[in-house]
């Protein structure tokens, strides 16, 4: 068995011979997907309203709308929120069988929703038309026939939708039962032929009646489609939805991830539409919208004027289709516009295809960056606080042998004082595949291994896949075997191939089995785990090493009848969920959970981080990854990262210390390799790469207190702690279609190295006059509004404070977060242009959930008029030990003569230091405890 199952991986997972984009589907070998590419507008409608059928109640409007080609009624419904939220549901009226929804809670927080929605109010109607208003907001819906759903702001369209006439609805029908009686055609497949296909003859309607039977190729698609050797038996027939949606208004449109290209969609018009499955493709290609590991069906639009975004809430293969009004036109109309001046307002327009499912799209009006991400997070949730920890660097190999292997990784990072936080064990350290086990002859004891990586404050995560081997003496698989919880396919056990061989896969879209999944952490059950082992959740998308695209059949069946085509992106989310419930269960609901998934849907940002899956040890990698998070983020994914050096390939020192740097910026800080890769640990690179390794991670540690604050408010607000340029600066188009610089919440402006040899940068400093940045190397003074090419060596990190700013720190290098808790702070205090800043601290016990009973600090630090303050955000008694060791003022425009602090009622003189060259005032020791009010003045007479 061992032998062929080797064999099976060779052959089907080996990355030199898996990287064919052939194994991949194109929206041509979609069936379903080529046949809404292919639907045009109709010359005469199909969708339309019918007429007196609107009813407004307390929580919704509701109307039909008919397909007048099928005689088929739809109902839609409209809720609004009070917080700029419109809800757009539409399913068929009286379908043969329910079409697939997300249950209520799982992705969408319903009951949170529940007070905020708003009585729409009727500004006029028509038996063609109707308009309502959303109380206390400037958001109007109109609703005309032919159906078109249009949403402004105030008097001007935002948003459209259907208004290109694609929408494209098939309903539910039965089989046909022989080929002489044909079923009505899919919704659109005849009347309007696709492009360049020539019309019928003007005989055939009165050969073949009115309707047009489709070819053959294309009904097949819709009862039955192959892929290379799999069968699909659509037992349900065609059930896609297409619509078209446009942002009126708006040049760029983001999000909708996860794909390997830049941040701001590029134009669909000449390639594949951007697609969403989530799929197992490792050493995956770049500038495409292929399919990755992850799928959030959000996409923003962003001008000067405002941001909005739309989530359609699928979980069904998605397709989307960009298109840009100007950039898409062609030279000679460029050129036009140019000599005419031609002021027509731009729009984006997206076209929108789900495999199965229903319409339920979720608009959200902002008007601002920050507003759009709160309106998100009260629909999906936000990212909850992460054990600081989880914020350190993180050491991961495929895979660290055995105990030994694992103590050789501590000790030399005790050897070169490298911070670290958590080692990391692949799929190696179990028995023979089988997760919640360990392999007895290279971990016989998981218990003592712990504890020396807990004796210098270390973590360590290992690796727990969905895919159980298939063997009755392991205990994992006989529970689940006699508890009839796997997925089934023709009334089997769905049997896969993955690592262990042939596998079965849990059905974690029910709530039985994700409750027992969540019970096999506890210490009892998963043996040689304690409160310092973490979980790494890997190949939930799921993989299935012999499956069509290397995962599920789409006609595998789950509870209740659901097909896997119904909620396939949602399998990860479902197990990233239940095994972080299992981590907060096993310690009585007292600690917080870290969990990193693979897979992701929108909302698993509720359960923990993820990052860009199996990349490789290449420039163009590295490049990449910044916009790749900067998508992710701005979708509520905030917890992310990309494998440093990457996972793939043999990456030059060069490369490899470059992606340490850049990585220090970004939320989730992993270094991880494939086994057949050369060892890259930092002290196995030439002295000066490790030593700049070394202070890259330096780096890291010493701004966690502005990350954990950063996560704190991203927890509270949804505001995501990594973001593009145009959330600090909205009206600043030369951050519209920014990757290669991003902003580190609101003070820090971080410019990636992503070229080979690079000997300098370009940076645009955003702002205007009026706005200031400080070198973060040197404290240089630099205007905003500026643009500048700055030399860089290999040592060299471009990153900025910006003026107005106040960034705490811990600048004591420690071995690991849990011996930073005490460790004194320093206060960066970066002044604007008018000598003020202000910022925010947010301190806890790092790794428990008594944050939500009070048990924390949250300050705010003030300096105007030459005085800095600190003072409660929130007024609790949680104290810190922890005390202010020092405050770096950088712009102060003249040399002090006395600087005081007073707290307490006590005044006491304190020492600085100024530098008249760089403008750099630093006072020495305040001590004062960073849990007590206190002011500090700085006299200059």
């Amino acid at each position: 068995m061992k032998v062929c199952t080797a064999l099976f991986v060779l052959l089907f997972i080996n990355p030199a011979l898996a990287v064919d984009r052939n194994n991949f589907k194109t929206c041509d070998e979609s069936g379903f997907c080529k046949r809404q590419r292919a639907y045009t507008a109709p010359a005469t409608p199909h969708y339309h309203l019918v007429a007196d059928s609107l009813v407004v109640s307390s929580d919704s409007a509701q109307f039909d709308v008919k397909n007048t080609k099928y005689d088929i009624l739809f109902v839609v419904k409209l809720t609004g929120y009070s917080n700029g939220i419109v809800r757009v549901h539409m399913n068929e009226k009286s379908p043969i069988k329910p079409r697939y929804e997300v249950p209520p809670g799982d992705v969408v927080l319903e009951h949170q929703l529940q007070s905020k929605i708003s009585k729409f109010s009727i500004v006029s109607q028509s038996s063609e038309a109707f308009t309502l208003s959303l109380p206390n907001t400037e958001t109007t819906v109109k609703v005309t026939s032919p159906f078109l759903v249009e949403v402004l702001s105030g008097d001007t369209t935002v948003l459209q939708l259907n208004s290109r006439g694609l929408m494209k609805f098939e309903h539910l029908r039965l089989k046909p039962e022989s080929k002489s009686e044909p079923e009505p055609p899919a919704d659109g497949e005849d009347g309007e032929k696709p492009e360049g296909e020539e019309p019928a003859p003007a005989d055939a309607e009165s050969e073949q009646g009115e309707e047009t039977k489709p070819e053959e190729e294309e009904e097949h698609a819709m009862w039955e489609e192959k892929y290379k050797s799999h069968n699909d038996a659509k037992p349900n027939g065609p059930t896609s939805i297409g619509v078209d949606i446009t942002f009126t208004g708006f040049e760029h449109v983001y999000g909708i991830p996860e794909h390997g290209d830049s941040f701001a969609l590029r134009s669909t018009v000449d390639r594949d539409p951007y697609r969403l499955y989530n799929l197992d493709v490792f050493e995956y290609e770049l500038d495409n919208g292929m399919a990755l590991y992850g799928s959030v069906p959000v996409m923003l639009a962003h001008n000067a004027a405002r941001t909005i975004g739309v989530f359609w809430n699928n979980p069904s293969e998605m397709w989307v289709d960009v298109r840009s009004s100007k950039a898409d036109r062609s030279t000679l109309g460029k050129l036009v516009d140019f000599v005419t001046q031609d002021n027509t307002v731009p729009q984006m327009d997206t076209r929108w295809v789900a495999e199965s499912g229903v319409i339920d799209l979720y608009v959200m009006m902002g008007p601002s960056p920050i507003d759009l991400f709160k309106q998100y997070s009260s629909l999906t949730g936000t990212t909850n606080l992460p054990p600081i920890f989880s914020l350190g660097y993180h050491q991961s190999r495929w895979n660290y042998n055995d105990e030994a292997d694992v103590k050789q990784i501590h000790d030399n990072y005790e050897l070169h004082d490298i911070p670290l936080d958590v080692v990391w064990l692949d799929i190696e350290h179990t028995d023979g595949k089988r997760y919640f086990t360990w392999d007895g002859g290279k971990f016989p004891t998981p218990h003592d291994m712990v504890a020396k990586l807990k004796s210098t404050g270390r973590k360590l995560v290992t690796i727990v896949d969905p895919h159980i081997k298939r063997d009755d003496n392991y205990h994992i698989y006989k529970e689940l075997k006699d508890k009839d919880l796997f997925v089934k396919r023709d009334g089997k056990e769905f049997d896969g191939w993955c690592w262990p061989g042939s596998s079965s896969y849990p059905d974690f879209t029910r709530a039985d089995m994700r409750s027992w999944w969540a019970s096999k952490f506890n210490y009892e059950d998963y043996k040689g785990t304690s409160e310092d082992v973490y979980t790494w959740n890997d190949m939930n998308e799921p993989s299935v090493f012999n499956g069509p695209e290397i995962t599920m059949h789409k006609d595998a069946v789950h509870a209740d009848g659901w097909e896997h085509r119904d909620v396939h992106n949602l399998y990860g989310f479902y197990v990233h969920q239940a095994t972080s419930e299992g981590l907060v269960q096993r310690s009585g609901g007292s600690l917080r959970p870290f969990v990193l998934s693979r897979a992701f849907y929108a909302g698993s940002q509720r359960h923990g981080a993820v990052w860009t899956g199996d990349n490789m040890g290449e420039w163009s990698h590295l490049k990449i990854s910044i916009p790749m998070i900067l998508s992710q983020s701005v979708t509520g994914i905030t917890f992310t990262g990309a494998d440093v050096g990457g996972f793939f390939r043999n990456p030059s020192a060069e490369l490899v210390t470059r992606w340490y740097q850049t990585a220090a910026f970004t939320p989730f800080y992993r270094a991880h390799s494939h086994l057949d890769t050369r060892r890259r640990e930092p002290w196995l690179l030439p002295e000066e790469n490790r030593n700049i390794i070394r202070d890259a991670i330096i780096t890291r540690y010493q701004l966690l207190p502005y990350w954990y604050t950063l996560f704190y408010v991203n927890e509270k607000e949804g505001i995501p702690p990594a973001r593009p340029m145009w959330v600090e600066f909205p009206k600043d188009p030369n951050g519209f279609a920014e990757d290669e610089q991003f902003m580190l919440g609101p003070a820090i402006l971080v410019r990636t190295v992503t070229e080979e040899g690079a000997t300098g940068v370009n940076v645009n400093f955003a702002g205007d006059g009026y706005d200031v940045w400080y070198s973060a190397d040197d404290f240089r003074r630099i205007p905003g509004g500026s643009k500048a090419y700055l030399p860089v060596t290999l040592a060299s990190v471009p990153h900025f404070y910006r003026g107005g700013y106040i960034v705490p720190r811990k600048d004591r290098v420690r071995r690991s977060t849990t011996q930073m808790t005490d460790d004194p702070y320093t206060l960066i205090v970066a002044l604007d242009s008018k000598g003020a800043a202000e910022g925010q601290l947010y301190i806890d016990d790092y790794k428990s959930f008594q944050y939500r009973q009070g048990h924390y600090l949250y300050r705010k630090f003030s300096f105007t008029n030459s005085v800095l303050t600190s003072s409660a955000i929130d007024s609790t008694t949680f104290r810190t030990k922890s005390i202010l060791e020092s405050v770096k003022i950088v712009g102060y425009s003249s040399k002090p003569t006395k600087v005081t602090l007073s707290s307490n009622g006590v005044d006491k003189e304190l020492s600085f230091r100024y530098e008249e060259g760089t403008q750099l005032l630093t006072v020495r020791k305040p001590a004062v405890n960073m849990s007590d009010d206190w002011t500090m003045t700085i006299s200059t007479q």
